[in-house]
């Protein structure tokens, strides 16, 4: 089992994070941009300073629901696929050169070990079910593609790792579908990869990468009482400010999509595990 990686962040929460993604990577280890996304990319440049105010709206907006069920908590894990179209990188290698920006393209490797995936934990209020809050940690990759002309490797792809607390919204019915949507305020814990083409900065690290917004959409169908499976479709930008070796620095605003697909595991009363 590796150990973790050197965490460029304080805070007990983002070091627990960081640890259990790397756990995660050795379990896993082997040795268009188009008019609706730029919509929506848009819409979520406007969000970086009105995050607080999301989080306030998201909690407000749990106060409805009218179909009557059990209150639960659901354990989720998904397997994804992530896209990132081309963003700007500002970066500064500390060394005198000064700031320099250029627009970069991303891969998100998602043919490549380990894979991206989602962790995430709702409870549905017992009161009103068709609302609920969760915690939804999904880890995506993206690397620099082509890589630019000041770089030897740029990439985070032991994760952009980002972390939300969401506000969640189900259509229950008497069907096996439940479609589903939320939205969600929280960080990004990214693992930093570069290194300058001189190879005089070299970064590899866990930082605090900086704030992030998702929107996700989403049918679970029901197995049993217990478990479920479900196919959903998420937006999300991040906002990086990382350091690079020395004194140099990283900015950029990445918009990524995930579809992704996985199993669902509810507890109705209690910890009671089985089929």
């Amino acid at each position: 089992m590796r150990d973790c990686p050197p965490a460029r962040f304080e805070g007990g929460a983002g070091t627990l994070f960081a640890c259990l993604q790397v756990q995660i990577f050795e379990a896993f280890d082997t040795g268009p941009d188009f008019a609706m996304i730029d919509m929506i990319r848009i819409l979520f440049s406007r969000c970086r300073a009105a995050a607080p105010l999301l989080t306030a709206c998201s909690v407000l907006a749990l106060m409805g629901g009218t179909q009557e069920a059990d209150a639960e908590i659901q354990l989720s894990f998904s397997l994804a696929n992530h896209h990132a179209p081309r963003s700007d990188v500002t970066y500064n290698f500390g060394q005198g050169e000064g700031s320099q920006t250029e627009t970069v393209g991303w891969d998100g490797e998602n043919l490549k070990m380990p894979p991206n995936f989602g962790l995430r934990a709702t409870w549905w209020f017992e009161d009103k079910p068709n609302w609920g809050i969760g915690i939804d940690n999904v880890h995506t990759k993206i690397a620099a593609d082509p890589m630019p002309k000041d770089f030897k490797r740029l990439e985070f792809t032991d994760g952009i790792n980002m972390i939300t607390l969401t506000g969640n919204y189900r259509y229950l019915n008497e069907t096996r579908w439940t479609p589903y949507g939320a939205a969600g305020v929280g960080i990004t814990t990214p693992h930093v990869e570069a290194t300058s083409s001189d190879g005089s900065s070299d970064m590899f690290a866990y930082q605090y990468g900086g704030p992030a917004v998702q929107m996700t959409f989403g049918v679970d169908f029901e197995i049993n009482d217990r478990w479920s499976v479900f196919g959903e479709a998420k937006a999300a930008q991040y906002w990086f400010d990382v350091d690079l070796e020395g004194d140099g620095t990283l900015q950029s605003d990445v918009f990524g999509y995930v579809l992704a697909v996985g199993v669902t595991y509810s507890l109705k009363d209690g910890f009671r595990f089985g089929l």
